[in-house]
């Protein structure tokens, strides 16, 4: 499979490039994306991970990056969305989006391209996210509100948005389970005389600190006993192996918009 990396110079885009080169049998790098005024503009993608073989340039263009791609996967910035989903419905190329903190709008833009293309999104390409997300739904309808609903997310201290994607997939999840909605059932923040918690609402914790990759933990607590479901990433490498299982899942996929519970078979 014929792979572009969107944000090839980033975090994520390091850790895709090292599974691309451990597996030559199943994927090739076809193309690599930086930002306009990146270094590493005009170079060998293999100057980033030398056991990828030589001929792939970094480019700033995303059509040039995705002209030979059966799927891209795209790891950056909100900022560059519009732009990426724009180039892949041009250019037909399938998308493997895990950008997070997207506007309502971005999220409408998404949808439309997933109207030509097929794309996978997710805030977590986790596996062990994706399970428990949805153990934390199925927890969340069976213990009902007798019992407080909290979620604690921690990541490393350049972290832009807050709470992360995943922490508000697992309220999402919790709301579902409840049958109601995150956005009218959730305590963002607390600070001061908040006063005693209030029965049903699903509170958020956020920690920003040191090189953390993700954790997160969905607690639910009753007067007699408490359950904890912890997910702990400690090395980027689980993000893009999920990713890329999500891009050969795409291969034979027509356009529509999908995430990790259906490459995992969870979805109806």
């Amino acid at each position: 499979m014929r792979l572009a990396i969107l944000g090839a110079t980033g975090r994520m885009g390091h850790a895709l490039l090292g599974r691309i080169a451990g597996a030559p049998d199943r994927f090739r790098l076809s193309g690599a994306l930086a930002a306009p005024g990146d270094p590493m503009l005009g170079r060998d993608a293999a100057t980033l991970c030398p056991a990828l073989p030589q001929g792939v340039t970094v480019v700033d263009d995303p059509l040039e990056a995705l002209a030979t791609a059966q799927v891209a996967i795209d790891f950056t910035l909100p900022a560059a969305t519009a732009g990426h989903l724009h180039a892949c419905r041009e250019a037909g190329v399938a998308l493997v989006l895990g950008t997070t903190g997207l506007s309502g709008e971005l999220e409408s833009l998404l949808g439309d391209t997933a109207r030509s293309v097929p794309v996978v999104y997710a805030r977590n390409f986790s596996v062990g996210v994706t399970l428990l997300t949805e153990m934390s739904q199925l927890l969340a309808a069976r213990l009902g509100e007798d019992y407080d609903a909290e979620i604690v997310e921690a990541h490393h201290r350049g972290k832009v948005d807050a709470p992360s994607g995943t922490a508000l997939a697992l309220g999402e999840a919790v709301a579902r389970g409840r049958g109601g909605e995150l956005e009218t059932l959730a305590d963002w923040s607390r600070h001061g005389q908040t006063g005693a918690r209030t029965p049903g609402r699903i509170g958020f914790a956020v920690v920003r600190a040191g090189s953390i990759v993700g954790d997160h933990t969905v607690m639910f607590a009753a007067d007699e006993e408490r359950l904890e479901l912890t997910h702990r990433a400690v090395d980027r490498a689980v993000f893009a192996r999920g990713a890329l299982r999500a891009a050969a899942w795409l291969a034979d996929r027509s356009p529509g918009l999908y995430d990790m519970r259906h490459v995992l078979g969870l979805a109806g």
